[in-house]
């Protein structure tokens, strides 16, 4: 039986967690938070992330980090992108000590602020070569709220490494979870990060009253600046066509269960980003995505206007309207 520990008891983490145990592999899932892992070992619900999931009774939580990766396979992160080093640092520590290398997967989507790095490029970091065998993301369109309600669900593991992700492949599939491979890492971080931007717009766009024209408009154009800037960093462009990419980009630049979408929504219908953030009580990761993309997409000089705007409206206090206006106002062109 492979063995599997999962870092990150938010809502996405404890879901993936309870489609393992639903498949009879051994799965622990670690939190910072000792009453919290009481609760889903005990009472099998975790309320302040998933109010309504019943979880598996095999789902055992822990907040010994030593505990929850004793022996196991693969160990997968799912914590938000600014307690990535923090925690892959604690991570490093714990296996030096038990002298254990693991598969080290996650399936984070952001990228890390200033630097551009990718969750794999900071978790290499943090956690030496020699306690880790591969790395991986898991990525695509996936809610953790349908997911526990046994939505079907596709999704994409991204490896350098094939069997690493055939591996993580069989752990995850059932009869309604099914997840693909795919070798290009990079492209699918990049997808995962960047679709959070255009779906603060997306969501923008409905709470300003604007239609499905409007909202297919700017999804078809924001995956061609995906695309774009995927390209000048080295990614495959079909990547961007898969369930990392569009996939992706479609449940969460349309879904209420999206954070980004309703961040954005929220927003459109006059509320502040400060106010949005405290009422959201959950990280916003295409918040800081959209700093630290615009940023890159500066010194690189690649075209991305729509993040721009994005960018204006979040960091400079441009109105949404003048936004748009700035958008459908550029010169005309070609789609070629």
């Amino acid at each position: 039986m492979t063995k599997i520990a999962i870092l990150g008891a938010g809502s996405w983490g404890t879901a993936l967690a309870n489609v393992v145990a639903e498949n009879h592999q051994e799965v622990r899932l670690w939190t910072h938070n000792a009453d919290q892992a009481r609760e889903i070992s005990n009472q099998h619900t975790n309320q302040k992330y998933l109010p309504k999931a019943i979880l598996n009774e095999r789902l055992m939580a822990t907040d010994n980090m030593a505990l929850a990766v004793s022996d196991v396979d693969v160990v997968l992160s799912v914590v938000p992108t600014k307690a990535v080093r923090e925690v892959a640092h604690q991570l490093a520590d714990v296996l030096a000590k038990q002298n254990h290398r693991v598969i080290l997967a996650h399936a984070t989507k952001g990228l890390e602020p200033v630097t551009f790095k990718r969750i794999s490029e900071m978790l290499a970091e943090e956690v030496p070569a020699q306690y880790r065998t591969a790395l991986a993301m898991l990525s695509g369109p996936s809610h953790a709220e349908d997911v526990i309600k046994h939505d079907l669900t596709a999704v994409s593991i991204a490896s350098d490494d094939p069997k690493a992700a055939e591996l993580i492949q069989a752990i995850f599939a059932n009869d309604v979870f099914r997840p693909y491979t795919n070798h290009d890492l990079l492209g699918s971080e990049l997808a995962s990060a960047l679709k959070n931007i255009i779906a603060i717009g997306s969501g923008a766009l409905i709470g300003l009253g604007y239609g499905a024209n409007a909202q297919a408009a700017l999804l078809t154009r924001g995956l061609v600046e995906m695309r774009a800037l995927g390209q000048a960093m080295g990614a495959k462009p079909e990547t961007f066509l898969g369930l990392a990419g569009i996939g992706d980009l479609i449940v969460t630049g349309m879904s209420p269960n999206s954070r980004n979408y309703r961040a954005g929504r929220e927003l459109g219908s006059g509320k502040s980003l400060a106010e949005v953030e405290e009422a959201m009580g959950m990280v916003i990761e295409g918040v800081s995505t959209t700093k630290a993309v615009y940023e890159f997409s500066v010194q690189h000089q690649v075209d991305m206007p729509i993040t721009k705007a994005i960018y204006q409206v979040l960091y400079e206090q441009l109105p949404l309207q003048s936004a748009i206006a700035q958008l459908m106002q550029r010169n005309l062109r070609s789609e070629d």
